[in-house]
């Protein structure tokens, strides 16, 4: 036996162990299949040499079933790829090539399968059978994989779910190359981009602050962006800002992760922050009727738009990963936050906390990698600036900061001097231009400046806005 039908051999029997291994699973189903389909696609390129071409767009040689339709297969893009004309000679000849004519089924089987279709014209038709009927198929052999490593008591169950999900999202998100665009269409589009950016340097989600988008050029996608402040730096009300812009004035689906705050108390800083009422009365049941409302008109305008808050307890990254991807697959999320960082665990053992740290780190940068979308995560600071003149925060502050660094590809301090001053009741008088001025110090930015965008934080309702203010030197 040769060495190519030794290999056809060995691939014909390596798919007989495969279907044999899911029999278990499938309880003696047969697998999806459609060999007339197959039969049809095949038959159509013999017919018509042009037909080809828009199936190899469509059609990859692991679609098809059966051993001998992938062999024939392989034989017409041979033919094709060499400039030849095709027929049933030809295309018998180049698998004697190959030698695997009989593999096939002999001349008698290609005349068959010549026979199959009287035109060319259902081609795509019958091509989109064969490649659902793949997608089936390698869903159930992804199933049985599962079951396979479900049944194997060994190993972390946490890794287990996540490798499940992820085996799954991936049949869910194969698709095939889009089609060439002439060049007339991709002018067109162009120009209609690059009209709506006239003016604007923002090519990523913006956040609701000007000089913070014109910063950044927005939120980009796949980046992981951390914000991070000591306690009571206002670093939740500044996430929320942002995913509240996003969701509610921009109509982009955001969602956010909650380790530190009820999704109620999330909610209700939104709609004081939305509606312009103290929160420290909706807290204390204080409201006037046009307060109440206020609030109402605030709940309406929040009430369909696409913002989702998931305040499970103990979330570890795999846990988020699995929220997000299904959260992509039904409502095509655009950023994701997550408060807090040091709130997070692995949910089992590690060497060090700052290990820990670096490996959850690592694993929220490859989600924003995977679902190409911008990961804001919130972050503590240690005490180091509270002993410094000025309590200016630095990147060397970042809690157990590991690999945050460098994994982060945009870094964000917040930083409000009127804090450190709070109990001194001279200061705000002697200093009007600090007393409600938070700097929001953009201190790494992987592909742009670094820089610090002066804001006004009005605690009443945990809200940030714009400040016209010179911003403080970096």
């Amino acid at each position: 036996m040769t060495q190519r039908r030794k290999a056809t051999a060995r691939k014909h029997e390596s798919d007989s162990l495969s279907d044999t291994a899911l029999q278990d699973v499938l309880a003696g189903r047969k697998m999806p299949a459609s060999p007339e389909a197959e039969a049809a696609v095949l038959g159509s390129m013999i017919l018509d040499r042009d037909c080809i071409s828009s199936m190899i767009e469509l059609i990859r040689p692991d679609y098809f079933s059966r051993t001998e339709h992938r062999l024939i297969y392989d034989g017409l893009l041979r033919l094709y790829e060499a400039n030849s004309s095709i027929d049933l000679v030809l295309l018998r000849d180049e698998l004697k090539k190959m030698d695997c004519l009989e593999a096939v089924g002999g001349v008698e089987y290609l005349v068959k399968v010549a026979e199959a279709v009287p035109s060319a014209a259902n081609a795509e038709y019958y091509a989109a059978i064969v490649r659902e009927k793949a997608m089936l198929r390698e869903l159930a052999r992804t199933c049985a994989e599962i079951m396979q490593d479900a049944c194997d008591e060994a190993g972390d169950v946490s890794e287990k779910l996540d490798s499940a999900e992820q085996k799954v999202f991936a049949v869910t998100e194969k698709k095939i190359t889009g089609a060439a665009v002439p060049v007339k269409n991709l002018i067109t589009e162009a120009f209609e981009a690059i009209e709506a950016r006239k003016g604007s340097h923002v090519t990523g989600l913006e956040t609701g602050f000007e000089e913070l988008n014109q910063l950044l050029c927005g939120l980009q996608k796949g980046e992981m962006i951390i914000v991070a402040a000591r306690p009571s730096m206002g670093k939740t009300s500044f996430a929320l800002n942002m995913a509240e812009y996003q969701a509610a004035d921009e109509d982009i689906p955001v969602v956010i992760f909650s380790l530190e705050m009820s999704r109620q108390q999330l909610v209700e800083r939104i709609l004081c922050s939305r509606s312009g009422v103290d929160s420290q009365l909706v807290r204390k049941g204080m409201l006037s009727t046009e307060q109440f409302a206020e609030l109402t008109r605030a709940g309406g305008e929040l009430f369909e738009k696409p913002l989702f808050i998931d305040d499970t307890p103990g979330l570890t990254p795999m846990m988020i990963r699995g929220k997000c991807r299904r959260l992509k697959s039904q409502y095509d999320i655009q950023a994701v936050y997550v408060d807090y960082m040091q709130l997070m665990s692995l949910g089992g053992y590690a060497e060090s906390r700052q290990q820990e740290i670096s490996t959850i780190s690592r694993q929220l940068k490859a989600l924003a990698r995977e679902l190409e979308v911008p990961v804001v995560v919130l972050s503590q600071l240690n005490r180091a600036a509270e002993g410094r003149e000025g309590h200016r925060p630095r990147m060397s502050d970042l809690r157990e900061s590991g690999s945050i660094e460098q994994d982060a590809d945009v870094i964000i301090l917040l930083h409000r001097e009127a804090y450190y001053h709070r109990h001194d009741p001279g200061w705000e008088e002697e200093n009007p231009d600090k007393a409600n001025t938070a700097e929001i110090i953009v201190a790494k930015q992987r592909n742009g400046p670094t820089d610090v965008v002066n804001l006004v934080f009005d605690g009443r309702l945990t809200r940030f806005k714009p400040c016209y203010h010179e911003p403080a030197p970096f």
